[in-house]
């Protein structure tokens, strides 16, 4: 009788802790990249509930958004990189910016952020 082995060798547990260890890593590199965006994002949803109902033009908008960049300091976004335009319904800001933080040696993990948020 043939007894069959059951189990996970010790070369096979190598290769998926090797494996857990570079997303893991990953991830460690990337939250503070998370945590800038989420700081974008939050001063954007500030700025849109303290202008709800006020009618607001762009540039006050602006100052607001100003106030709240030099509070929380986000970093690799600036003032000038929110979109403010008005329309019919309200005012909508909008943010795209790239941001990369290196891995590896050479390579380098790049992500794309984007929010809009609709002042009404």
């Amino acid at each position: 009788m043939h007894r069959h082995q059951r189990g996970m060798t010790f070369i096979g547990l190598l290769c998926v802790l090797a494996l857990a260890g570079v997303v893991v890593y990953a991830g460690i590199r990337l939250a503070p990249l998370y945590l800038n965006y989420m700081k974008v994002a939050k001063a954007m949803d500030a700025v849109a509930s303290e202008v709800k109902g006020d009618n607001p033009d762009p540039a006050s908008i602006r100052a607001l958004i100003d106030r709240h960049f030099t509070i929380d300091d986000p970093t690799g976004v600036t003032v000038q990189d929110v979109e403010i335009t008005k329309g019919e319904d309200g005012v909508e800001m909008h943010v795209a910016y790239d941001d990369s933080v290196p891995y590896v040696a050479n390579v380098s993990l790049s992500v794309h952020f984007e929010k809009t948020v609709k002042v009404r």
